[in-house]
């Protein structure tokens, strides 16, 4: 199997992809994010979509970034309290924790393959994961794959075979099949999901996650994108972030609609940490978040309600809760 990310701008529009063969592969992503974002999702949700699967996964990757996080640093993180040498905090720690959690008693193996020249398995995972990153980009539809379904005769570690029609392409990957309408597949993932989120804080344990893990993701970072600096400097990108009946309930009673927000200059959070308890699908298009925010040395319990309206997911109620 092979595993793969892509970002359109680096950071920019994302999209990530694993790959067995045209009948067993899944690809998802979001709206802004990095090349090593992707690569770690790739991972993750490989390692979430075999969980059942006992025979050992080798997994062709080209990023020396994610062998080496998984190989050699992540041990020395993990005692640092996720820190580097220098003690500065790691990147993209939320997947980190999730990935030291997903590869745990685990019989895997990494191959690390050069990028981008000619082996099948890896040119269909970039292929697939840049579509992904593309329809983020274009504002249509992703191509999610059909997910993990074993079959007879085929492993987790076997490329698939070349046909006569494959080798009469010259060499070009073989594009995937993608099914829309009320026949189309649906990725088979297990109800309680690492990729969904990162290990929560204090030993509390996962709850099942009633969301598929690609808008999970999708919906993490919007809510990081939503409490972020950037947004809150940017009013045009939070107005788009805002549902035109958005309520906040914030700290010492106070209420914040959409209108009052966008009216007040902006009050910015700094560096924030962001801790993803589990997501629950209220509706078809409403969606639930609950996380833990630690601003500085205060730490709240959040929850987010998304609602897809207009063709994008909006922030319809929002509440921060200080623990004392």
């Amino acid at each position: 199997m092979a595993i793969d990310g892509s970002s359109l701008g680096n950071p920019g529009p994302t999209g990530w992809a694993w790959y067995i063969d045209d009948s067993c592969w899944a690809a998802g992503g979001w709206s802004r994010g990095t090349n090593n974002k992707g690569e770690l999702y790739a991972l993750l949700a490989i390692l979430e979509a075999t969980q059942d699967c006992e025979e050992p996964l080798q997994i062709l990757c080209d990023s020396r970034y994610v062998i080496d996080s998984c190989t050699k640093w992540m041990t020395s993180w993990k005692k640092r309290g996720w820190r580097t040498a220098d003690n500065k905090p790691i990147k993209n720690p939320e997947e980190m924790k999730a990935l030291d959690v997903a590869l745990a008693g685990r019989n895997y193996s990494f191959e690390w393959v050069r990028g981008h020249t000619g082996n099948p398995l890896n040119e269909k995972a970039d292929d697939l994961a840049r579509a992904a990153a593309t329809a983020y980009q274009d504002g249509t539809p992703v191509a999610r794959g059909p997910g993990f379904r074993p079959s007879s005769g085929r492993t987790v570690q076997q490329a698939p075979q070349d046909s006569e029609e494959e080798t009469a392409t010259s060499g070009e990957p073989v594009q995937p099949i993608t099914q829309v309408g009320d026949d189309a597949p649906v990725e088979q993932y297990p109800p309680d999901s690492l990729l969904a989120f990162a290990p929560p804080p204090h030993g509390e344990p996962h709850k099942s996650a009633s969301v598929d893990p690609g808008l999970s993701v999708d919906l993490i970072e919007l809510t990081r994108e939503l409490i972020s600096d950037e947004a809150l400097l940017d009013r045009d990108r939070l107005g788009e972030l805002l549902h035109p009946e958005y309520v906040a309930h914030l700290p010492e009673g106070i209420i914040r609609t959409k209108g009052s927000i966008l009216a007040r200059p902006a009050t910015l959070l700094g560096t924030v940490h962001l801790d993803v308890y589990g997501s629950d699908r209220l509706a078809e298009d409403v969606v639930l978040l609950r996380y833990r925010m630690k601003q500085n040395s205060q730490d709240f319990l959040c929850a987010v309600v998304w609602q897809h309206t207009g063709g994008s997911w909006e922030a319809r109620f929002h509440t921060v809760i200080p623990i004392t």
